[in-house]
């Protein structure tokens, strides 16, 4: 068996389930670290004032940071096909340690905008070999489970972020720059550990799964190139594309803009904003995974889809409706906020298993150029939602954007009908055992 790297254990070595479960591990691990070096809404406010920055100039520049992103995702996840998800993955993750450490460097609105744009791109290339490197190791039947876990990256490393500026800032007496110092060590040490784990499929196992590719999936090419195209021609794969980014905005929002928004709305202190926050997030990672479960055991992606996008529209619809009340407890915000995270958790693991599998039943061999093609609708779609959030709500109010969110969670639920797979588990499709769910 070739060795994807020198210094890395034959994947073999492994039972088949205990080395799934380690190498969808590392790939966690690796969107975790990836997600958290782009962290930098914990220290925006000492980053303005040290600056001498306005909101707005922050904004163009987080924009422009996007845009790379998108651009650096879509040419990754074709770049991830052709060399391999570890040799794209290992050297861009160590590489966007150092970036991190170069934001030590900025003392200019123009300096922000060079290192935000560097590590934006870096990023955005090594994240794009993560996704198909789950469904690599992950078979159908536990596809929901693993993407699940694999959005436990971006999702921790929000929590990451703020757990570690809220204790770490005074020690340093408030100085951003020491976040970005914590943030390159922990990248370093956890791109080493990543790096010493974390394999390929090797050329025998990829050609046994290509050989069941093959007999399971009628379209896949037994010869030839894979061409991306031939993703870009099937209305299914442009109906997941433009769904789940349209699905996107009331998570972006939230993301982006969540503290703020209720801060803003609810007159709540900045601590209590993020404790709602951190029940929307705890809520979101708990339901990740239970739910992909459950899909996983009844091999049901749709219903999963259009039922949580439809529970999240009546709570968003909800904490609307209090926006316009004078005084709302922060108790039932808490709990508003903890409901809108499950139900977005409950749509999202089972979309990703879908959109995977829907790509794979194209061409097994272009998972990587699917996955491309999601990281650059979103980083595109977060660049409107940066751009876009702030003069409709100083013309307007957060209660109008809210509406306008939900407006485009609305517009998922046509798209679902276009995707693939059941709506109720076929006869002869036996569900998942309890072991092959990881």
């Amino acid at each position: 068996m070739r060795r994807s790297w020198s210094y890395v254990r034959e994947l073999d070595e492994y039972p088949e389930g205990m080395r799934r479960l380690w190498i969808l591990a590392m790939a966690v691990l690796a969107v975790l670290v990836g997600s958290y070096e782009a962290q930098i809404a914990p220290v925006v406010p000492l980053l303005l004032d040290d600056l001498d920055m306005d909101l707005t100039t922050y904004g163009a520049v987080s924009a422009v940071a996007a845009v790379s992103g998108a651009v650096a995702a879509a040419i990754g996840g074709r770049l991830t096909d052709h060399l391999g998800r570890v040799r794209l993955l290992v050297p861009l993750m160590l590489l966007t340690a150092l970036c991190c450490l170069a934001m030590t460097l900025v003392h200019s609105p123009r300096d922000l905008l060079i290192a935000r744009v560097v590590l934006a791109f870096v990023d955005g290339m090594a994240l794009a070999s993560t996704a198909p490197l789950v469904r690599d190791f992950s078979p159908r039947q536990g596809r929901a489970q693993a993407f699940g876990f694999w959005t436990w990256g971006p999702v921790g490393a929000s929590l990451l972020a703020a757990g570690l500026a809220a204790w770490t800032l005074p020690i340093f007496h408030d100085s951003w720059r020491s976040q970005f110092v914590i943030m390159a060590g922990i990248s370093l040490v956890l791109s080493v550990v990543i790096a010493l784990n974390i394999v390929d499929l090797s050329p025998q196992l990829r050609e046994r799964i290509r050989q069941t590719e093959r007999r399971v999936v009628p379209a896949a090419k037994a010869t030839g190139r894979a061409r991306g195209r031939d993703l870009l021609t099937r209305p299914r794969v442009w109906a997941h594309t433009i769904g789940i980014s349209l699905w996107l905005v009331p998570y972006l929002t939230l993301a982006l803009y969540g503290p703020a928004m209720l801060v803003d709305s609810f007159g709540v202190s900045t601590a209590r904003a993020s404790a709602i926050m951190a029940a929307f997030w705890v809520f979101d990672l708990v339901v990740l995974i239970a739910v992909g479960r459950v899909s996983d055991r009844l091999q049901l992606r749709k219903p999963f889809a259009l039922g949580g996008t439809l529970a999240a529209v009546l709570v968003a619809g909800y904490l609307a409706v209090l926006m316009g009340r004078p005084s709302v407890p922060a108790g039932q915000l808490m709990l508003t906020g903890a409901l809108l995270g499950a139900a977005l958790a409950v749509a999202f693991g089972p979309w990703m298993a879908n959109f995977s599998e829907d790509a794979e039943n194209v061409d097994p061999r272009l998972q990587g150029t699917a996955w491309g093609i999601f990281g650059f609708a979103s980083r595109t779609m977060a660049v409107l939602v940066l751009l876009t959030v702030p003069p409709v709500v100083a013309a307007t109010s957060w209660r109008t954007w809210l509406s306008i969110s939900l407006v485009c969670l609305l517009l998922f639920v046509p798209a679902v009908f276009l995707f693939g797979g059941h709506w109720r588990r076929p006869a002869n499709v036996p569900a998942a055992p309890d072991a092959d769910s990881g």
